[in-house]
């Protein structure tokens, strides 16, 4: 974190769209405490070339891809900052290496229930020579996927055709905070390519861990389960600084590291929560900017530990305009929402798990009744927030201000939301709000889709690591 009395604020802006770095004038007197993750500086196309040629837990590429034919790379989308574009030649040379042809090897954007994305998304995920040289495949959950048969949660594993006619798979993506499972990455990148159904299975099927952290759950067991049974055994996981830099590389069985890589990203990205102590709290979305549904969903974690009469503002991109979650749309889903997700929580429900399910509910009733009263603690540790939960608080509404969102491409009434035509809008409302005040704690998360707002949880965490 650094502190300053600044009349300009740097924000990096526009992931995937330019990833630009835009000079905010700001008040004078506002003292700005900019929290950054504290990550190590960029590494090389070396070290990211030796994590490749050494997976951890298995044989290198070259070695496990011998004699395949039908090899499928599996990288997130445009709504997560990975930059798979610098790790994919890599791993095409260690397929070289095996002996697998480049117009054999297909790549596919794994957008889950996102909406489908564009043409242009695989080639910038994927980079010009592979672009040029491999097969592009966007997913659609809607389509005919292929059944791989169930879980022990009894959650129906219905993937893509590509997955499912594949004889080697690899993904590539990052460890993000998540609301529903702790962080995505790792086995969370089947996720991406699974038919509708099944995804409505695991967001229905399980009880979100409510932005703990906690990635010892029945929602990332089940997802392990399914990578299992699909074939994905090798991930190439990154970590990034807050410029999208790679900061950390690691391949291999994620069943191996991926444990470590969370708790990587605990303590690295660790951010304390603003509290009482500023009077403005803003939240860069960046760098899950490219459209409001996730830079809302992302990005607002640190407002919901604002205090109540702190000025609340979002900067979010929106190259993209609003975007779209099927699952989870915000302002643009069906006309009786909450009627189709009481369809699809009955949806889940398997005969098979019926039993299981009504003793797990039974045993925990029975725990809680014979449970004494503990006494309430003073504070609970800060947790992520659902983005509902913060746009449409009692406080004071978020300032939204969307520098790259093209004319029309958003609602003109948001709920929770004041939506600036500029920045120097924004300034001005946050002084409205602050009575004029000339001088005011500000504290600025630089990169908030990527922090974890929590302090003595990560401190013993790094504690625990050196030891």
């Amino acid at each position: 974190m650094s502190s300053l009395t600044a009349s300009h604020l740097a924000i990096r802006l526009g992931a995937w769209y330019g990833d630009e770095e835009r000079q905010l004038e700001i008040p004078a007197g506002w003292e700005v405490d900019m929290l950054v993750p504290a990550t190590p500086e960029p590494i090389g196309e070396a070290a990211i070339r030796s994590a490749i040629e050494a997976p951890v837990g298995q044989p290198p590429l070259r070695v496990a891809a011998r004699g395949k034919r039908r090899p499928l790379i599996v990288v997130d989308d445009l709504t997560r900052p990975t930059p798979t574009d610098i790790v994919i030649p890599h791993v095409l040379r260690e397929l070289d290496a095996a002996g697998i042809p480049r117009q054999d090897v297909r790549i596919i954007v794994a957008s889950g229930a996102h909406g489908r994305p564009h043409p242009e998304a695989a080639a910038k995920k994927a980079g010009r020579d592979a672009a040029a040289t491999c097969r592009l495949l966007l997913h659609d959950p809607r389509a005919t996927g292929v059944s791989l048969g169930r879980t022990s949660f009894g959650t129906p594993v219905i993937v893509n055709s590509e997955v499912a006619s594949s004889d080697f798979l690899i993904g590539i993506g990052g460890v993000y905070p998540q609301h529903s499972v702790g962080f995505g990455g790792g086995s969370k990148l089947l996720l991406g390519v699974l038919a509708h159904r099944s995804i409505v299975g695991l967001h229905y099927g399980h009880s979100s861990v409510a932005g703990s952290y906690d990635i010892d759950n029945d929602f990332r067991r089940d997802l392990d389960e399914m990578a299992l049974i699909a074939g994905l055994r090798t991930v190439v996981t990154l970590h990034i600084d807050a410029a999208r830099r790679p900061v950390r590389v690691v391949a291999g069985d994620p069943r191996s590291f991926y444990e470590e890589a969370a708790r990587y990203s605990r303590v690295h990205y660790a951010a304390a929560p603003a509290g009482d102590r500023y009077d403005v709290v803003i939240a860069n979305a960046y760098p899950m900017d490219v459209s409001l549904t996730f830079a809302r969903s992302k990005g607002l974690a640190p407002l919901a530990h604002a205090g109540r009469e702190a000025s609340r503002v979002l900067i979010a991109a929106c190259p993209e305009g609003l975007g779209l979650h099927r699952l989870f749309p915000y302002l643009n889903g069906p006309r009786f929402e909450a009627a189709v997700h009481r369809l699809r929580r009955w949806s889940v429900v398997h005969p098979s798990t019926v039993p299981v399910r009504a003793l797990g509910k039974a045993r925990s009733t029975v725990s809680r009744l014979r449970a004494r009263p503990a006494p309430r603690p003073a504070r609970e540790a800060p947790r992520q927030q659902f983005a509902g939960q913060i746009s449409q608080s009692p406080s004071r509404s978020v300032h939204l201000w969307t520098p790259m969102a093209p004319a029309g491409s958003l609602p003109k009434v948001m709920p929770g939301m004041l939506h600036a035509s500029d920045w120097g809008q924004v300034v001005s409302r946050i002084l409205e709000e602050q009575s004029g005040r000339g001088r005011l704690r500000v504290a600025v998360y630089a990169c908030a889709p990527l922090q974890c707002i929590e302090s003595a949880p990560a401190r013993a965490l790094l504690e625990a690591a050196e030891c």
